[in-house]
């Protein structure tokens, strides 16, 4: 057997040693009162050192969770969007102490408003007209009145119709009716899924009809049109590849600012603004639905509201994109840019988005009668 004490033994003796002394406390009534006093302070001790930690981690700059917003937008904004959004995050982290992330998705104008129907959960939708933010507002996930919540009837950015050609244009376009020529080959955008397209036909409608025809003659002019259409694609910014890259088309109708952008990525660009042209406004919206689903309304109303600051419009012009500030617009280098056009349209003139639309765009409606007449 080993000299040394066993370890068990000692801690049995050590436990009975402090059952005696807590026993002999409790029999005494300042011992009770003593272990109370103790377990008081101990709670007090441990919830101040608790709301110091609470106050010190607010006092330390104040910084607020990380937030992430999504946005839905057209194609041809990408661009634009990935110039503005830094210079927002910067803004709001240095004056909200908290840091934000954007998801970001686009597309065609028409493709984007189904996703936001069918479940992508936009805070923000940046559109290529008010009628497919209409859809999403009937759809219960915009709050009704959206068009007064911000400025200029809640448009962000404009552009206009231009025709493209091929360097020299060969095929002498110079305006809507060149177009109807046998002989020439036009790239535009699907109507059906393309907010841009539906500007396009508007315009090529509007131009057709000041021309003095009536509906009748109006639809046989652009019958000749888009028999001159190879293939119909899905978006703006498809249809520019389409034309630029792949070769396809003697002419291609789409925003100014994607053939702006164009010639500014290095592409050799020869294009006109008709001076029959339409106001091409895109609006901006936050959907409601989400937003207080995500607990993200105040910073996506900050950027909406960013977005139409003179540092983003200035990003906006820069790009293409005619801008709703005036002091932009009267910035000389955008005054060059952009020259007025003589006649131009507006949505107004054609009623209201759902009157266009139940007119031209819907099943059976005006384009389709077109596209049932035309043989490929």
């Amino acid at each position: 057997m080993s000299s040394k004490q066993n370890p068990l033994n000692t801690s049995k003796l050590a436990f009975k040693a402090i059952a005696r002394l807590f026993s002999n406390i409790f029999s005494h009534k300042w011992g009770r009162k003593f272990v109370s006093f103790f377990l008081a302070g101990a709670i007090i001790s441990v919830t101040m050192a608790a709301c110091t930690a609470s106050n010190g981690s607010q006092s330390s700059g104040n910084t607020k969770k990380d937030i992430e917003l999504t946005l839905v937008s057209f194609a041809v904004t990408k661009q634009a969007h990935a110039a503005i959004i830094p210079k927002f995050v910067e803004k709001w982290q240095k004056e909200q102490n908290q840091k934000v992330t954007f998801k970001q998705s686009y597309g065609g104008s028409g493709s984007q408003t189904r996703a936001v129907i069918d479940g992508l959960e936009a805070d923000i939708v940046h559109l290529a007209l008010a009628g497919d933010t209409s859809k999403i507002e009937k759809a219960g996930l915009i709050d009704k009145g959206w068009e007064q919540e911000f400025p200029n009837q809640s448009i962000v950015s404009k552009s206009v119709a231009a025709l493209v050609t091929r360097e020299g244009n060969p095929k002498n376009i110079k305006d809507w009716s060149d177009l109807e020529k046998d002989g020439v080959s036009l790239i535009t955008a699907d109507p059906k899924t393309s907010g841009v397209a539906r500007w396009n036909f508007l315009a090529l409608w509007n131009a057709a009809v000041k021309k003095g025809g009536s509906d009748a003659k109006t639809q046989e002019s652009l019958v000749k049109v888009f028999r001159n259409v190879p293939i119909l694609t899905k978006d703006a910014r498809e249809a520019s590849d389409a034309f630029f890259k792949q070769g396809q088309g003697d002419a291609l109708i789409n925003y100014e600012n994607e053939i702006i952008l164009a010639g500014q990525k290095g592409q050799k660009v020869s294009y006109v603004v008709p001076d029959v042209n339409i106001s091409i406004d895109n609006p901006i919206a936050i959907v409601d639905k989400n937003v207080a689903k995500h607990g993200t309304k105040e910073v996506a109303e900050a950027f909406v509201k960013f977005l139409y600051s003179t540092e983003a419009q200035t990003e906006f012009a820069k790009l293409g994109f005619r801008p709703v500030d005036e002091t932009v617009t009267k910035e000389k280098q955008f005054v060059e840019l952009y020259p007025k056009v003589k006649e131009l349209a507006t949505v107004k003139d054609f009623g209201s988005w759902s009157e266009i639309d139940k007119k031209f765009f819907a099943d059976g409606a005006i384009f389709d009668k077109i596209q049932s007449q035309i043989k490929r």
